[in-house]
């Protein structure tokens, strides 16, 4: 089937990768020139693990372009994977939608079903419908439909390409035997259900595990309080099925592209219809606050940061990826600066995405973990990166200065430090060797 990606980040590449490695011819549409000349050399610009293998392995499915009317006037279908920004009253910003809507309106010579994968608001299905039909060209059959994604950054590929299940919103018949015919191939279970329903899908399920994430950071803090251990309890929590283990590992709050921005949207969408869901505006209130426990734990052992060598390991919001969005970095960082500290940085690949977005004298990069906490007085872990978990935990006592380790993901058994000199302080958990 000849298909045609709108946007060629997370969710539009890895879409029309993927889609071209089931046997579809796939055009991936992007105004980005330079990125566009990148992608054709078979380099991805996203970094993200196991895409650019699959991406060489079907160039020759695969054509990256500037030329949208090309691109859409003879495809069968055509996704939208364009970005939703967060706008400044938490409501989404449809703005990149609307206008690739409007380019295969006049692009379009022949009847094809447009597929909006970007997270919209319920009901922006049927308008992007009606704007399409409003300003169409030609005189040809155009469908939408709702098609939203379920992929997790540093995992998008698999997400993909084994799917928990995949939603088709539609309308009308026609557009749906399309969508199973364009994943026939793909094993995983295939709902088709009304448009609507297909919207509220995506953010129910984004919403439902973001506020899992809140409880569960909050029965932590509760733990640290009563002398309760929060993996002996979501341990316990886990084995019952109605429940389950996943999502229930305490830290200092969620980040990335999807919880932070879906959490708002919905809120903002309710009370924009006179509604409100508690739930959701609490889980929000408590990740902010969560994102800052690391700070408020070190000013446990110290008044004041100024002149301190403060070690940080991983500025991105998670292992596995590069983005820094929503990331506790970025707020937790900026505190330490204006404190007078000295911060030393390590991540593996969102330094370059960092300096971008934090730029001081008084940061310093470093490419291994040794060399971050050489002579640092209190050490900071944001990010679970693997180097970091797998990390001999004696030499933080060996290279520290003063060895002060307060750990916002949980990357080592308490008893890793039992025996050792290092105060190590994590989430939900009793404190080793506290001063």
């Amino acid at each position: 089937m000849k298909i045609a990606v709108a946007g060629t980040g997370y969710v539009g590449l890895v879409t029309g990768v993927c889609l071209a490695s089931k046997g579809h011819n796939v055009t991936c549409v992007d105004v980005d020139e330079q990125k566009v000349a990148m992608m054709k050399k078979g380099e991805s610009p996203i970094y993200e693990p196991g895409l650019p293998e699959l991406m060489r392995d079907n160039m020759d499915r695969l054509v990256f372009s500037t030329d949208y009317v090309s691109s859409y006037k003879d495809a069968d279908v055509i996704f939208i994977g364009v970005g939703t920004p967060e706008k400044t009253d938490g409501s989404a910003n449809l703005s990149y939608v609307y206008q690739v809507a409007k380019q295969i309106a006049v692009s379009a010579e022949k009847d094809c079903v447009v597929v909006v994968k970007s997270t919209v608001p319920i009901g922006t299905n049927d308008k992007i419908e009606s704007y399409i039909h409003d300003k169409q060209k030609h005189s040809v059959k155009i469908y939408v439909a709702s098609n939203p994604e379920f992929l997790s950054q540093g995992t998008a590929v698999r997400d993909t390409l084994h799917a928990s299940r995949i939603v088709i919103g539609v309308n009308e018949e026609e557009p749906g035997k399309v969508l199973k015919e364009v994943y026939q191939d793909f094993d995983a279970p295939k709902l088709v259900v009304g448009r609507r329903s297909a919207e509220m899908i995506k953010y129910a399920s984004n919403d439902f595990l973001a506020l899992k994430i809140s409880y569960v950071n909050e029965i932590a803090n509760l733990c640290e309080t009563v002398g309760a251990d929060v993996e002996e309890v979501t341990m316990g929590m886990g084995y019952d099925a109605r429940i389950g283990d996943r999502f229930l590992n305490a830290g200092i709050g969620y980040g990335g592209s999807c919880f932070p921005k879906d959490t708002k949207a919905l809120s903002w969408l309710a009370s924009f219809n006179d509604n409100e869901i508690r739930t959701i505006k609490a889980a929000i209130e408590v990740n902010d606050s969560q994102k800052f426990k690391l700070i408020k734990k070190a000013k446990k052992y110290y008044d004041e940061f100024l002149f301190l060598n403060v070690a940080v390991l991983g500025c991105t919001f998670k292992p596995g990826t590069d983005d820094l969005r929503e990331a506790p970095s970025l707020v937790n960082i900026p505190l330490l600066l204006e404190d007078g500290a000295n911060v030393r940085i390590w991540d593996p690949v969102g330094e370059e995405n960092f300096k971008k977005k934090i730029s001081n004298k008084n940061i310093q990069y470093f490419s291994t973990i040794e060399e971050t906490l050489e002579g640092a007085d209190l050490c900071l872990i944001f990010t679970e990166w693997e180097q970091v978990v797998n990390f001999d935990v004696r030499k933080y006592e060996e290279l520290m200065k003063t060895p002060i380790v307060l750990d916002g993901r949980n990357c080592y058994p308490l008893s890793a430090f039992e025996g050792t000199k290092t105060t190590y302080s994590s989430i939900g958990r009793r404190t080793i060797n506290d001063r």
